[in-house]
């Protein structure tokens, strides 16, 4: 061990954590808490040897990284291996596989995340030890305070539009805005493959995804606020769809530059009333609507950025709009102060910049508009955004196609809300007419579940084929929600069906074993069928089952066709 890195017994560990951070986190683990407050830390190397807690997460692996890429000695412990947990270990990071005391041995700062309990035995030993305890949001904080940062918030989109706007300021961004940093849980597919989620650039931007489902993004003060949606989630924390809206409303009001926000969203919109008046000459509202839908009432001197011409041509795959751009928030690309931008639409004067993608969808559509007027409040023109926006694959699992074998397409996709279903088969019809679309869907969140049941059944009944299988706990426990399972959401889709239109009707199927789940698909599957892998937990690795079920019964009818 280096002989700079205090041990257990050491004296200068325990004196460089705060009498305050001790004392909260003796009392328990709250995400929401600044951690770092008062500490007078304002570097990262200042942490010293840092252990993360679930480093194998999709944020925590992304920070982890970040941390290491500016120098400080980095470790880290998850439950089991994984495709996240190789690649920190090809980085250098040592990571140990089970979680144990002696594992932060020699931390001076430990990081966790929601899904840690205050009785695991590493936060156990890190406060015996005397180790500064942080929720990785302070560290995503403490990253941002050096750099102008763009957040993005809402329950569906954060991946994409977080992932779309580092891709632009990457593949066009110039002086400042070159080689930006950035924070997503997702690679990034790009045409020389996968982009790892996190990366510490020598610009002056940081991207990073703001995650409301703790709260902990109270923590945030970035120059430009981004807000896909508010449709309320993660009721489990947040308690009711009020207190959800209230968290967003407190974020927007914490933007320190812009905030842009969709105006296609109810809860955006009623976002938009609840602020105060001395934040609004900082919006940017996006949406497919006219100033005169929206109403002056909600946008009260906001700009107004119009998606128009949308259209995906049937099986293309690729998705076409134009942004209508109101003169004032070019001016910032023009060598104006930008002092106008969000003042309202000055003049009548726009701009149409088309856009075309390579992610479908209608739902892309308004991620791309965030992402390109977040670049150009950042100074960059905007056609020149459009243009990179262009080349965006996409982020990992988002509609990310796997293979095709036997004449099967398998798509993966991370939705894991009502919303977010519907938008993936919305957009899954349109690139893939005419064809039956079967769905593996596994619920997140034993809560989630329950909650939105009626609507899971609903969204996923635009699929020809469903089937649910057990539910990925996460920070979750089945012993407290022993009434909720996969068949949870066929009953809710059991009770529509008798009010079904006649047309349309889904199959529906329950199993709770998810790798016999992914052959009976397979099994079930034609040529010309396309299987989507849905959720957030780890469905995504039945995508070999299936791929390898299909690859099997594809060579036994070679086999058959070569006998005759």
């Amino acid at each position: 061990m280096d002989s700079s890195v205090p041990t257990s017994d050491s004296p200068s560990l325990h004196s460089g954590v705060t009498q305050g951070a001790q004392g909260a986190d003796s009392a328990g683990l709250d995400p929401t808490r600044d951690s770092l407050a008062g500490s007078g830390i304002t570097d990262p190397q200042a942490l010293g040897a840092t252990h993360f807690i679930g480093i194998g997460g999709a944020g925590m692996s992304v920070l982890a990284e970040m941390l290491h890429e500016t120098g400080v000695q980095v470790s880290g412990s998850d439950r089991q291996a994984s495709e996240k947990t190789e690649r920190l270990e090809k980085l250098g990071i040592t990571v140990h596989i089970g979680q144990k005391t002696e594992n932060v041995l020699g931390a001076r700062t430990v990081v966790w995340s929601s899904a840690i309990k205050p009785d695991n035995p590493e936060i156990l030993a890190a406060r015996a030890q005397g180790s500064r305890i942080l929720h990785r949001s302070d560290i995503l904080a403490l990253l941002m305070a050096s750099r102008r940062s763009v957040t993005v918030a809402g329950a569906h989109g954060k991946t994409t539009t977080s992932a779309l706007t580092a891709h632009i300021l990457t593949e066009a961004g110039t002086g400042r805005l070159a080689d930006p940093s950035y924070a997503i849980g997702s690679s990034i597919q790009s045409a020389q493959g996968a982009i790892d989620g996190g990366h510490v650039g020598q610009g002056d931007v940081l991207v990073a995804e703001a995650d409301e489902s703790d709260g902990s993004f109270s923590k945030y003060h970035p120059t430009i606020a981004i807000v896909t949606n508010v449709e309320p989630d993660h009721l489990d924390h947040y308690r009711t769809p009020t207190a959800f809206r209230q968290a967003f409303v407190d974020h927007a009001r914490r933007a320190e530059g812009y905030l842009v926000i969709c105006g296609d969203d109810q809860g955006g919109l009623d976002v938009l009333r609840d602020l105060d008046g001395d934040c609004r000459a900082r919006i940017v509202v996006y949406s497919t609507g006219t100033r005169s839908q929206l109403g002056e009432e909600t946008l009260k001197g906001a700009s107004l950025v119009r998606i128009v011409s949308e259209s995906e041509a049937s099986g293309s795959g690729r998705e076409r709009c134009t942004l209508r751009i109101p003169s004032n928030l070019l001016d910032l690309n023009a060598g104006g102060s930008g002092d106008s931008a969000g003042r309202g639409d000055s003049t009548d004067r726009t701009v149409d910049i088309p856009v075309d993608l390579a992610i479908p969808g209608l739902h892309n559509a308004r991620n791309a508009a965030a992402a390109i007027i977040a670049c150009t409040l950042l100074g960059m023109d905007p056609q020149a955004a459009a243009r990179a926006a262009g080349d965006f694959r996409g982020a990992s699992r988002r509609f990310e196609v796997r293979g095709e074998i036997g004449g099967v397409t398998l798509v993966d996709d991370y939705a894991h809300h009502p919303t977010e279903i519907a938008a993936l088969l919305d957009a899954a019809r349109r690139r893939y007419p005419n064809r039956v679309i079967r769905v593996l869907f596994q619920p997140h969140l034993f809560s989630r579940t329950r909650i939105f049941a009626d609507q899971f059944a609903a969204a996923l009944s635009q699929a020809d084929d469903v089937t649910v299988t057990g539910i990925f706990p996460a920070r979750e426990r089945q012993e407290d929600y022993p009434e909720v399972g996969p068949d949870t959401i066929l009953q809710a889709r059991r009770s529509a069906k008798a009010e079904d239109a006649p047309g349309h009707q889904a199959d529906f199927h329950a199993c709770e074993d998810m790798n016999q789940a992914s052959l009976d698909v397979a099994d079930r599957a034609q040529p010309g069928d396309v299987i989507i892998t849905v959720g957030a937990g780890d469905i995504t690795t039945m995508g070999q089952v299936i791929l390898d079920r299909l690859a099997s019964r594809s060579e036994g009818q070679d086999r058959r066709e070569g006998a005759r």
